[in-house]
């Protein structure tokens, strides 16, 4: 099978979505299907070897330019190809990296329009190329915010087109108005090109079928799958104090604030080491934090890691004995409790999001109240005097992730996708 999978690159940022797309196009290909990952906006950066082309469409540069005045609508081949060299695209996007997302939704609202948008000439030149040079089977888009290509890649290719959801709803709810609601609307519009949505959990299938305003029957639930290679860290008996990791993106949605304050409830129990990318916009956040614990004469418990590569990040996850990353939204994937848990690491997770549905298919964790340091420190605490049952979490949590929850499983899951899709092409055209 032939499959174009549409990406969107996050500059320099190790963004869970660019690594679980990268994963996944890598298992479809080691299952012998000629799969083409295809960035857009910028190159992909991932943890482990990249398969993406070495070529981005809808260039950030392009992209923002064409956005912001006509005449860019309008230059010649030439031109455009020059403003979409990667090594270019991944400077520029460096020095944009702290745009505030708030301020977006004219833009999100153009590229939504697909043909019909300030970027139409983009999404011409990436229709082309895939009808004239790679002829796929299917294309698979990385989120809704890609729903406004599906009218013209089903117009020019007559191929299925399935789109990934991936949490983009937390970014589009931060939009001002009008634009908001402008978006909003427009979104559950094209969203009706597109034949099927694939999704992690059952949860979120739910949520975004009643935010799109589509039949439920469309959404697909594809549970997350890992790369295990190198993921073999197993339970071990527990560090003195117990050491509580965090490991994710450094902001207030992913709830880093609310650890601190269950970590300065547990005061000289355990110490806190924290992993994960951190933004500009995000630096005065973690400072205060941090200032916070040096308020408390707790700074000779607490390490910041850093952002971490593949093998850092393996390596830190082996240094711990809890993982919690208590996010204040809703979060629909939780890569982060796969990777603990395939290193034997337990998880305190809020009760929400897709995190009930990964604890309950793995047993590896504990179940709190959202947005309660007291009730995530007493998970945490129940965890520390109760070493049997950390064990017996983690040795569970490995068990099943390394069973069921691996990249190969995602990818057969996803080819019966669509292999579906495929074989009913009248439900295609009524879609």
């Amino acid at each position: 099978m032939r499959i174009a999978y549409i990406a969107a690159g996050a500059a320099d940022m190790y963004c869970g979505s660019c690594l679980h797309d990268n994963t996944l196009a890598a298992a479809l290909q080691k299952m012998g299907h000629d799969v083409a990952l295809v960035p857009t906006y910028t190159p992909l950066r991932t943890d482990a070897p990249g398969v993406s082309l070495d070529r981005v469409f809808f260039g950030a540069l392009n992209v923002y330019l064409q956005q912001k005045a006509a005449a860019f609508r309008h230059t010649p081949d030439a031109f455009n190809r020059l403003l979409d060299r990667p090594g270019l695209i991944q400077r520029a996007a460096r020095l944009g990296a702290s745009t505030d997302p708030t301020e977006l939704g004219d833009l999100t609202y153009s590229i939504l329009q697909g043909e019909e948008g300030f970027q139409a000439k983009e999404l011409a030149k990436l229709v082309d190329w895939l009808r004239d040079d790679f002829r796929p089977d299917i294309v698979h888009l990385t989120n809704s915010m890609f729903a406004g290509f599906a009218r013209s890649l089903k117009s020019e290719l007559g191929v299925p087109v399935v789109c990934s959801l991936q949490g983009e709803d937390l970014f589009l709810n931060q939009l001002r108005e009008p634009w908001k609601a402008r978006v909003r609307e427009l979104l559950a519009e094209r969203a009706r090109d597109v034949d099927a949505f694939q999704v992690n959990c059952a949860w979120y299938a739910d949520f975004m079928a009643a935010y799109l305003n589509c039949d439920r029957n469309r959404m697909f639930v594809v549970p997350l799958g890992l790369t295990l290679q190198g993921h073999d860290g197993e339970p071990r008996e527990a560090s003195d104090p117990l050491t509580v990791g965090y490991l994710a993106r450094i902001c207030p949605e992913k709830g880093l604030q609310v650890l601190v304050e269950a970590f300065h409830l547990l005061a000289g129990k355990v110490k806190l080491r924290v992993a994960g990318y951190l933004g500009e916009r995000d630096r005065p956040y973690l400072e205060e934090l941090e200032a916070r614990i040096a308020g408390w004469g707790l700074s000779g418990f607490y390490e910041r890691v850093g952002e971490v590569d593949r093998e850092e990040k393996i390596r830190f996850l082996q240094t711990l004995d809890v993982l919690s990353v208590p996010t204040v939204y809703l979060d629909p994937k939780g890569l982060f409790v796969l990777e603990a848990l395939a290193n034997g690491v337990p998880v305190v997770q809020p009760r929400h999001g897709a995190f009930p549905e990964m604890i309950e298919a793995t047993g590896g964790g504990l179940l709190v109240e959202p947005d309660s340091p007291a009730e995530l420190a007493c998970g945490i605490e129940t965890l520390m005097r109760d070493p049997a049952l950390r064990l017996e979490l983690g040795r569970r949590g490995r068990e099943a992730v390394h069973a069921r929850f691996h990249d190969r499983a995602e990818a057969e899951a996803t080819v019966r996708v669509y292999e579906r899709l495929l074989a009913e092409p009248a439900r295609r055209a009524s879609a």
